[in-house]
């Protein structure tokens, strides 16, 4: 890693630039959370858990793979679990940076704000909502409208990106039913290529998705376990 240039220093993965134009991602043991205790949904790293950049990279190979193989776009290209790290096509971000939810139960921020009008753990057709990564505003929601009227991508981009995540949600939900276990929601992030052609970015991993297995809430690091017991 000594002599790869890096590009850019993330929470719980560095990116790294290759001489073939590809990237590299550098998974790390750093887990975000709040006084030494694992929270995916917090804006800072809070404590470090041995083994957790090896079980994300597992998992976002296994995914990564089977949504290749399904012909959606990603920027999946290989990678080396010895060294836990993703080779992976460059790709440019919309905006500063954009989290795609796609839920199927109503749980977490959609019951916070939604709750008057749904039931907890109620159905949901696949509802697919996007909030800036803006850890200062708290992450706040942004509509289709709002994001092309703002140039962060076009309206054609935007119905790729649901469609996309919708599918995407649908494999990983497929895949954990025949484990016994229901998504609830998960969250993901898109880039798009120099043709802005719109493709899957970051990771597929146990802390980005809400998983529930005969009604109980599975915290990512037993998911984690579970799934590849």
């Amino acid at each position: 890693m000594e002599n790869l240039k890096l590009v850019y220093t993330g929470k719980t993965k560095n990116v790294y630039a290759l001489d073939n134009g590809n990237c590299l991602l550098k998974f790390k043991d750093d887990c975000t959370g709040k006084d030494g205790v694992f929270d995916p949904g917090e804006n800072s790293v809070g404590l470090t858990i041995e083994g957790v950049g090896d079980v994300n990279l597992r998992m976002s190979i296994y995914f990564f793979e089977k949504i290749n193989a399904a012909g959606i776009y990603t920027h999946y290209v290989s990678a080396d679990l010895a060294n836990t790290t993703m080779e992976v096509l460059k790709a440019k971000p919309f905006g500063q940076g954009l989290e795609v939810i796609c839920r199927h139960k109503a749980v977490g921020s959609f019951i916070r704000r939604y709750g008057s009008y749904i039931e907890e753990g109620a159905d949901l057709p696949a509802y697919v909502e996007m909030t800036f990564k803006d850890d200062a505003k708290g992450d706040p929601l942004v509509t289709k409208d709002a994001l092309v009227a703002l140039g962060v991508m076009t309206d054609e981009q935007y119905d790729t990106m649901k469609a996309m995540t919708q599918k995407i949600t649908q494999i990983v939900a497929d895949d954990l039913k025949e484990k016994g276990l229901v998504l609830y929601d998960i969250k993901f992030e898109y880039g798009y290529d120099a043709d802005g052609k719109v493709m899957l970015i970051d990771e597929i991993a146990s802390g980005n998705m809400r998983v529930y297995k005969d009604g109980q809430y599975i915290d990512p690091m037993t998911l984690s376990k579970l799934f590849f017991a």
